[in-house]
């Protein structure tokens, strides 16, 4: 049923994950990994003998931590732990401005800037091993953090075994202006309603959660990270990216329309390519009951491309 390179699936009938008790959390490893003389924050879990590494990259508003290690006393929402329990070697890193990583000098985030950011940490992942022990690596983008993670795979396609796009809403037809940026920062601060605006579906995801995240996310993102350049995303061509991938996105997400999706997904250059999409789920499928779904796609798409 499936090719055993470029394949659409369309909607994934997936099971609904369950809900089942929390174990007590493990805390994630941080790493201070400098690139180009700026330190970032970089969390890890690690399972003990992992098949592959993934390098989880947030979206526009919230870090690494309220998204991808969200505690939820009685339920399961870490991705992380989810993605860890299924053999990966689990990293996440805090972009410039959010989290645990401070801002740029400049107080400004660029696209660019968080492409090379990316690509340092990817490096700094591979060179802590020797090449003939080094894992696969991955490379996951959540919404903004998706055209980040394209944008590193189409430079050097040849130092990824494959990337994970979710909630990837860029239009390739559409053109981003230059324009004059502020003179300063505007540093405004995060509100608990924006926390709480990527929850769209009201039985995709639970009252725990949407608490949890709202907490945790003015907790450690109390300030909104300052973008400037973002006509710089215009580069990204989806027919140059070789790299394998793999395009996700709830059917509820209004960030990620169809027409968009399929745009992308036929225009994409590599002929290794797969397309999912999550029943019931909207833009924050990785926190919501779809996360179970989300997890065994991965693991999917990854084992596929195993010797």
């Amino acid at each position: 049923m499936l090719s055993a390179r470029s394949c659409l699936l369309g909607v994934l009938l997936l099971a609904p994950a369950s809900v089942t008790a929390q174990p007590a959390a493990r805390q994630p490893v941080k790493h201070d990994v400098v690139v180009d003389g700026h330190h970032l924050a970089v969390w890890e879990k690690k399972p003990a003998q992992p098949r592959a590494a993934i390098l989880l990259v947030h979206g526009r508003t919230w870090s690494s931590l309220p998204n991808f290690d969200l505690q939820v006393p009685g339920e399961r929402r870490s991705f992380m732990d989810a993605l860890a329990d299924a053999g990966l070697d689990v990293f996440a890193v805090d972009l410039r401005g959010y989290g645990s990583t401070p801002r740029d000098p400049s107080g400004w985030l660029t696209p660019a800037r968080a492409v090379a950011d990316v690509q340092g940490v990817a490096a700094w992942i591979q060179q802590r091993s020797p090449a003939n022990t080094r894992l696969p690596l991955y490379l996951f983008g959540l919404s903004r953090g998706a055209m980040v993670v394209a944008m590193a795979a189409q430079q050097r396609p040849e130092t990824l075994a494959g990337i994970v796009l979710l909630g990837f809403g860029f239009d390739p037809d559409a053109q981003i202006s230059a324009s004059d940026p502020a003179s300063r920062p505007a540093r405004s601060r995060n509100v608990a309603d924006d926390a709480a605006s990527d929850f769209i579906t009201k039985d995709a995801y639970t009252g725990a959660t949407l608490t949890a995240f709202v907490r945790e996310a003015l907790r450690l993102d109390p300030i909104l990270a300052d973008w400037r350049d973002e006509h710089q995303f215009s580069v990204f061509k989806p027919a140059l990216l070789q790299a394998p991938v793999l395009l996700i996105h709830g059917d509820r997400d209004p960030q990620a329309p169809l027409t968009v999706e399929t745009k992308l997904f036929t225009r994409f250059g590599t002929p290794d390519k797969a397309w999912v999409v999550l029943p019931g789920a909207d833009h924050a499928a990785h926190l919501e009951k779809s996360m179970g779904q989300l997890v065994r796609t991965i693991v999917w798409f990854i084992r596929r491309h195993e010797v």
